[in-house]
């Protein structure tokens, strides 16, 4: 059992354990580095939340640790994408484990010893709820549960103290969750009109009268027909200021050399599962050969273990290999976007397979991997941390690479044509300067080499920056405008005929939409439209006047309406209510942190950080 313990999901469960732990010592130390000058130390100050510091090396262990904790799932080192994720995971835990401390303090929330030993008893971790030594028919038991605490194995391994944190943790912030939540609760009329706004259908006619493109419009240009002053574009700018900001955007160019896999290296790895299999068959344990042999580094390990569960959780090659074998016997190699795999079923209770497997990546042959490496090396020693932007130029020219034009947004991974392009745009956003080239990255599918052309920082912009996207969205409202009297005119003939006869008569076209709800999409309309809206107010058969939406002027028709069954509604609301309740309550938990970062005074350092240490290695 304590084996089963120390698996990975109650792993996890102690990693955040010692986490919370670290941080809570940490947090107390002085900042004692410099920021302004070059020296930064394990204490200076990587924010300060309402004049309380988080240092440096809090933050730094902390994203090592977890980053340390993602490798070890994955099998693989982390692109620079990644691990820029992982570092702004570290610093909003910190900066939101230091708001509710804070909060605690203020509410004078505590935790007793004897809330301690009730939560342990009835409320365990939810990775320990799904540790598999801890269920009976796939559920998990109490009493097992309950056996384990009080067993020796727990007390010796230290985990009851690492229980006892996690909930010295947990149990503040379930209490702070109960305080802004309390007074969440659903009315059973109020339940009836979420189960409507779901279940109402309504069928509509409509005519849409939208703006047309112009050929101005078309080359990027505003209208020219509808004029617009200065002072209606800054009226909008400042009443729409925050709708504008944008993340930083870098120009970059990129080489890549692929690592080009052919049929010969599938045949080759296929050919080394075969021969693994035959060594398994002559006798070596699978066990021993998937810790030597598997690229599923993880599960390797443990002789290759998948766990045990049901249907749904892999690939439906793997999934389709493993539910054709009986217990005991071994696949022949089945490929799978991950490579060639040797799967083993351990046991089969129904539904549920305790399963192991042994994965061969597909990669290059050694012969082809040597080419591709050379001419890595030739590209990394002709412009790799190059200052000079020709260099990068002339090393594309030299070894006969075509050059990517694309651009990066700042937190967002860089995709060109559908392709990722991993930890180019993490480096473009790191402090590089405008011509700089990066050293050379090494991944699965290819060597890459970015230079940073241009970069536009984000932020919210001045008015001149996005004056013509202004002019734009103004110049399509007023177009819009225009569109008004025509709808009413239509709408007053439809009133006394009908909507096709209107619509004939002015060449206009007449669309069906399919039966839609209140929350659902309407194709030619949008969601959460006022359009909608009208198609559940109106009469059936009813034609509306003219509705202004966001994208054009409407005159509709309800043809159908079906309102949702009373008698469906009554039984299942209980169980509605009690699902919407614990949704309602984590969505104002929610809110209540996100307006604490609002309010909270947050400095972020992390950037002269960054500046600061960029000096120093340059």
């Amino acid at each position: 059992m304590l084996q089963s313990m120390r698996s990975a999901a109650f792993t996890k469960v102690v990693f955040w354990v010692l986490a919370f732990a670290f941080v809570g010592g940490f947090l107390l130390l002085d900042s004692s580095g410099l920021l302004g000058r070059d020296t930064i130390t394990p204490g200076t100050a990587v924010a300060s939340v309402n004049g309380r510091d988080i240092p440096y090396g809090v933050w730094s262990q902390l994203a090592q640790n977890l980053a340390q904790q993602q490798e070890e799932r994955l099998g693989r080192a982390l692109t620079l994408d990644e691990r820029n994720r992982i570092d702004d995971q570290a610093f909003e835990q910190l900066v939101t484990e230091v708001l509710l401390e804070q909060e605690y303090d203020r509410r004078g929330i505590r935790v007793t010893d004897d809330e301690i030993r009730q939560y342990a008893l009835t409320s365990p971790p939810p990775e320990l709820m799904r540790a598999p030594d801890l269920q009976t028919d796939g559920r998990f038991d109490y009493e097992k549960y309950q056996r384990w605490l009080t067993s020796p194995a727990a007390k010796q391994g230290g985990l009851l103290l690492q229980l006892e944190s996690y909930y010295r943790t947990e149990i503040p912030r379930q209490k702070l969750i109960d305080q802004v939540a309390s007074d969440v609760y659903l009315t059973k009329p109020r339940l009836w009109a979420i189960w409507q706004d779901a279940h109402d259908s309504a069928q509509i006619s409509f005519v849409a009268f939208r703006p047309e493109p112009t050929p101005e419009a078309a080359n990027g240009k505003a209208d020219s027909s509808v004029k617009v002053s200065d002072a209606e574009l800054r009226q909008y700018f400042d009443a729409h200021e925050a709708e504008f900001e944008r993340p930083g955007r870098a120009a970059v160019s990129i080489i890549s050399i692929p690592r080009q896999i052919t049929p010969a290296d599938s045949a080759a790895v296929r050919a080394r599962a075969a021969a693994l299999r035959a060594e398994i068959v002559g006798g070596v344990k699978f066990e021993d050969v998937a810790r030597r042999e598997s690229s599923d580094t993880i599960s390797g390990r443990d002789g290759g273990s998948l766990g045990r569960g049901p249907r749904g959780r892999f690939v439906a090659e793997f999934e389709n290999a493993a539910f054709a074998l009986r217990p005991g016997e071994l696949s022949q190699p089945v490929l799978t976007p991950f490579g060639y795999h040797l799967i083993k079923v351990d046991e089969r209770k129904g539904d549920t397979l305790a399963l192991r497997h042994i994965l061969l990546r597909i990669t290059q042959s050694d012969s082809t991997a040597t080419a591709t490496d050379r001419k890595a090396d030739q590209l990394s020693q002709l412009a790799a941390g190059a200052t000079e932007p020709a260099k990068f130029d002339s090393a594309a020219r030299s070894l006969q690479l075509l050059v990517t034009r694309a651009t990066a947004i700042e937190g967002e991974p860089l995709t060109v044509a559908g392709r990722y392009i991993p930890s180019v745009s993490a480096w473009a956003f790191s402090g590089v300067r405008p011509g700089e080239t990066s050293d050379l990255m090494d991944a699965d599918d290819a060597y890459y080499l970015a230079r940073l052309d241009t970069l536009v920082d984000g932020g919210k912009p001045s008015f001149d920056a996005v004056k013509d996207e202004i002019r734009q969205i103004v110049v399509r409202e007023k177009r819009i405008q225009q569109l008004v009297p025509q709808a009413k005119q239509l709408a007053s003939a439809a009133a006394s005929s009908s909507l096709e006869q209107a619509a004939q008569s002015r060449d206009a076209t007449v669309e069906k939409s399919p039966a839609f709800t209140r929350v659902t999409p309407v194709p030619g309309i949008g969601q959460f439209t006022e359009v909608v809206g009208a198609a559940f107010g109106l009469p059936v058969g009813a034609v509306s006047d003219a509705i202004t939406a966001r994208n054009g002027v409407y005159v509709i028709r309800v043809d159908r309406r079906v309102n949702a069954s009373r008698d469906e509604f009554e039984k299942q609301f209980q169980a509605q209510r009690g699902q919407l309740t614990q949704g309602l309550r984590e969505q104002r938990s929610r809110e209540f942190l996100d307006n604490l970062r609002k309010a909270a005074d947050l400095k972020d350092n992390r950037k002269k950080i960054q500046a600061a240490q960029r000096r120093t290695t340059t």
